[in-house]
C-alpha cells in the first residue's frame, strides 16, 4: 500500500535533506516503521528541491517560496500523480488545501488528517473546517478527548472518525544511570528535570515556586532546567535569588538534543507545567528512558501517562497540588513506575506502535 504524507507549511531554514532528517527525527521514525510493509512518500516544502531516500522512506522536496500555500495546485497535482492509497495531511488548519486535493484525487484514495496541537478554528474558518471534514476519512489525535473537543465545537462531524494515535515518539532508550550522570555531572537525591520553553503555557514559575517549597523538607533534591527559549527567565532568577534553597534549582539553558539522552537517563523524574500540549515530546522522550513524569492533568498527558498509571498528574497551574504531589514521592515505588513507563512506551508510544496503529487505520478505511 502507498502512503503519501503532505505538509503544506514551508520551512525555508532547511536547505538540505540531511538537515530536515535531523530536525524531524521524532516524527520520521513513524514513517520508517510504516515503510517496512508499505511504500511511504513524504512531501515537504523546504529551501531545496529534489528526491532523497532515507531509511526506506522517499522524501520529495519542493520549494514554492511561500510561507502558506492556500491553493497548492502544483503540489496537489503531484500527489495525484503518485496514485496513493492513503494521503496523510499533517495538521488540521489546511481546509482549503484539503478540499482541493480531494476534488482531484480518485475516489479510491482515502484521506487521514493528523492533528499537531492545532485548536478548532472559530468564525468563518470553522465552516471551512466543517466543509473539509466531509472528505476526511480518519483523524489522528494524541488524545481521544482532544478530538472530542473538535466534535463538540462542531468542527468535526462525528467521533467515529477519531483515532487515538500519538503524534511523536523517541529515539532514546535506557542507558546505565551512573554512566549518564558522569556525562551530565548532576547531583541531587532525588534529581528532577525540566525540558521546555520558559513561557506562560509551560508555566515554569508555578513549578519553581512549588519546588522551592518542596526543598524546605527535602533539601537534598535538585531540579535542573533545560530550555531553549527564556521568556520568563528574569522572573525565575528573581525567585531563586530571594530563596535560601534557590541554588538547588540549576538553570542549564540549551543543550544539544542528542545529549538529552543522558539527562533523561540521569533523572529520577521529569516535571512539566504545561497548560496545553498537542502531545508532549519531552514527556515521551523521558518515558523512553524510564524517567517518571510528573505532569499536569491535561488531555495529552493523560494519554501519554496512561491516565497517571506511568506517572503522576496534578491540577494545571496549581502550586499547592504540585507540592502535594512532590511530597507523596517518599512513599512512591519509583522502580515500579519506571518499569511501567518503559512497558507503556513500547506498547503505545514507540515508533513501531504508532506505525502499526496508522497502518491498521489505513487498511480499515480502504477496505
Amino acid at each position: 500500500m502507498l502512503y503519501v504524507s503532505i505538509s503544506y507549511s514551508y520551512s525555508p531554514d532547511f536547505n538540505t535533506p540531511e538537515s530536515w532528517f535531523k530536525r524531524t527525527a521524532g516524527y520520521a521514525g513513524i514513517f520508517e516503521c510504516l515503510a517496512k510493509e508499505n511504500k511511504v512518500i513524504s512531501i515537504k516544502q523546504i529551501n531545496y528541491e529534489g528526491i532523497a531516500s532515507h531509511n526506506d522512506v522517499d522524501y520529495h522536496f519542493v520549494n514554492l517560496n511561500r510561507d502558506k500555500t492556500h491553493f497548492p495546485f502544483r503540489i496537489n497535482r503531484y500527489i495525484k500523480s503518485l496514485n496513493p492509497d492513503v494521503v496523510i495531511i499533517q495538521g488540521l488548519h489546511n481546509p482549503i488545501q484539503l478540499i482541493h486535493l480531494h476534488s482531484i484525487l480518485p475516489k479510491k484514495t482515502k484521506i487521514i488528517a493528523h492533528h499537531h496541537a492545532e485548536k478548532p478554528l472559530p468564525g468563518m474558518k470553522k465552516y471551512r473546517q466543517r466543509w473539509a471534514d466531509r472528505y476526511v476519512d480518519a483523524y489522528l489525535f494524541a488524545s481521544m478527548d482532544m478530538g472530542l473537543e473538535w466534535v463538540t465545537k462542531g468542527n468535526i462531524s462525528s467521533a467515529k472518525k477519531l483515532h487515538e494515535v500519538m503524534e511523536v515518539s523517541s529515539n532514546f532508550s535506557p542507558v546505565d544511570k551512573a554512566s549518564a550522570k558522569q556525562k551530565t555531572r548532576v547531583t541531587g537525591n532525588p534529581y528532577f528535570l525540566w525540558v521546555g520553553r520558559l513561557n506562560d503555557n509551560k508555566d515554569p514559575l508555578n513549578v519553581v515556586r512549588a519546588f522551592l517549597k518542596y526543598l524546605k523538607t527535602n533539601p537534598d533534591a535538585s531540579l535542573y532546567m533545560i530550555y531553549h527559549t527564556d521568556e520568563l527567565l528574569p522572573e525565575i532568577n528573581s525567585l531563586l535569588e530571594n530563596d535560601p534553597n534557590g541554588k538547588s534549582i540549576i538553570m542549564v539553558g540549551k543543550v544539544p538534543h542528542d545529549d538529552l539522552l543522558y539527562w533523561y537517563n540521569s533523572a529520577d523524574f521529569l516535571i512539566s507545567g504545561s497548560h496545553y500540549e498537542g502531545s508532549g515530546t519531552a514527556v515521551c522522550e523521558a518515558m523512553s528512558c524510564g524517567c517518571v513524569p510528573i505532569v499536569t492533568d491535561i488531555f495529552s498527558f493523560r494519554m501519554i501517562t496512561d491516565n497517571g498509571n506511568c506517572g503522576l498528574l496534578y491540577k494545571v497551574g496549581d502550586e499547592a497540588a504540585l507540592l502535594e504531589t512532590l511530597l507523596k514521592l517518599k512513599i512512591l515505588d519509583i522502580k515500579q513506575k519506571q518499569e511501567l513507563c518503559l512497558k507503556y512506551f513500547k506498547e503505545k508510544l514507540s515508533f513501531e506502535a504508532i506505525a502499526k496503529q496508522i497502518d491498521e487505520i489505513g487498511r480499515r478505511i480502504i477496505s
